[in-house]
């Protein structure tokens, strides 16, 4: 099979962009078109939560690629436009706007979209974080607030409790898990990061569900939980997950569940691929079906879409992988911790803030968490890669515990 005549990207987020980029580079010369919601070029998004939130960076410094780099793309770029439908069989796009776009290949990479709670629009000062006009407008508010309640204690979450704190307010963080990302990391590593929390001066409210908010005139003054008790705020931040971006899809003719449902090609039905947050295809070195949501995954898997779109015929099987700053500490993880059956400490010290820590299932090395320990964690990600037994990489005595109950893959 030759190269399409045309591609339409839909999704102009590091994802979509990904895809731009990996076929030009592969010297694809057809027809290629970028379509996004949002009216900003292309941006990173793991910057939002700290550095933008934080003042550290001017939302410039977000922008993926200058635009002289994005001209040379030769690419028909569409901002501001969302799309609301596709008729798979036909390969057309309506927008908002009531364009009609059509392609010989048709990408999908429309990301997420947050989780809210009920009637949270009824009050000012209640915030999500998904897109940098989200982060300035959470900023605004921070600046003018101190006090803070964090409503969801997952990655997303978390990142915000740092910032916040870090910028000298009063921040509780309200969440169901026993420990901060503990459906992710494990109870053990999810108790270091909720030491680390308290250390900094971050109140812990876990292991509570939160019944929902409480105001007045118009604005929001507390968070209320599911004992009664209300927690002041000044600024609510509403982290309690994302879905995938998959609502404008009804009647297209995709198979829709956790995400667009693709084949270990990503590929969702004949001339339609899935990219990011949205795709959820066959992994067929875990003979699982998997979705990610994370910038790396993102990046690799639009290369690898690409690859497909021009005949390579690849199954995508990546070593999953992510990572999260908070306060002073690098957290990376590779391979899937959630259903692991033991982990252990191998490397470093805990009480130094420095570690790796190893996870296994059915004696094989399935998961690495490096705590301040970039390139030792990335030595021991190769025993993830090559099933290494648990007897092999850990010592007699090392310190460790049951990751606890078996969760889905990365949230």
């Amino acid at each position: 099979m030759g190269a399409p005549s045309s591609v339409l990207v839909v999704g102009a987020s590091v994802g979509g962009l990904a895809v731009a980029e990996a076929l030009r580079r592969e010297g694809y010369a057809g027809g290629l078109t970028l379509l996004g919601a949002e009216r900003h070029l292309p941006y990173d998004r793991p910057p939002l939560s700290k550095k933008v939130l934080s003042g550290a960076m001017d939302p410039a410094g977000t922008q993926l690629r200058p635009e002289a780099a994005l001209a040379k793309l030769d690419a028909e770029l569409i901002l501001g436009d969302a799309a609301v439908r596709l008729d798979a069989g036909a390969r057309e796009v309506e927008t908002a706007t009531g364009r009609r776009l059509r392609a010989e290949v048709v990408v999908l990479a429309t990301g997420l979209e947050p989780r809210r709670l009920p009637a949270q629009e009824r009050w000012a000062g209640v915030h999500v974080l998904r897109t940098l006009d989200d982060a300035l407008a959470l900023r605004a508010d921070l600046l003018a607030g101190p006090r803070v309640v964090v409503v969801g204690d997952g990655v997303l979450g978390t990142e915000i409790a740092a910032t916040a704190r870090g910028m000298g307010l009063a921040v509780t963080l309200v969440g169901p898990q026993s420990a901060p990302l503990e459906s992710q990391l494990g109870a053990l590593v999810g108790g270091y990061l909720a030491s680390l929390h308290t250390a900094q001066g971050v109140a812990l409210r876990l292991g509570v569900a939160v019944e929902g908010l409480v105001g007045a005139e118009g604005r929001v003054s507390g968070v209320r939980l599911a004992n009664g008790e209300v927690l002041p705020a000044d600024v609510v931040v509403v982290a309690i997950g994302s879905r995938p971006a998959t609502g404008w899809l009804a009647g297209s003719g995709l198979q829709i569940a956790d995400g667009i449902v693709c084949d270990s090609r990503c590929r969702a039905a004949e001339g339609i691929y899935a990219v990011g947050d949205v795709a959820f295809w066959v992994h067929e070195g875990l003979g699982t079906g998997l979705r990610l949501e994370n910038r790396s995954n993102a990046v690799e898997q639009g290369t690898a879409v690409a690859a497909n779109i021009l005949g390579k015929d690849r199954p995508y099987t990546p070593v999953p992988y992510f990572w999260t700053d908070q306060f002073d500490v690098k957290i990376q993880v590779h391979g899937l911790l959630p259903g692991h059956s033991e982990v252990a400490v191998v490397d470093g010290d805990p009480a130094r803030r420095q570690f790796v820590a190893v996870y296994g299932r059915s004696g094989k090395v399935t998961g690495v968490v490096g705590w301040n320990m970039v390139k030792q964690a990335r030595l021991y990600r190769q025993h993830v890669v090559d099933g290494t037994a648990w007897s092999d990489v850990v010592p007699a005595g090392a310190h460790g515990r049951p990751v606890g109950a078996a969760v889905t893959a990365e949230a």
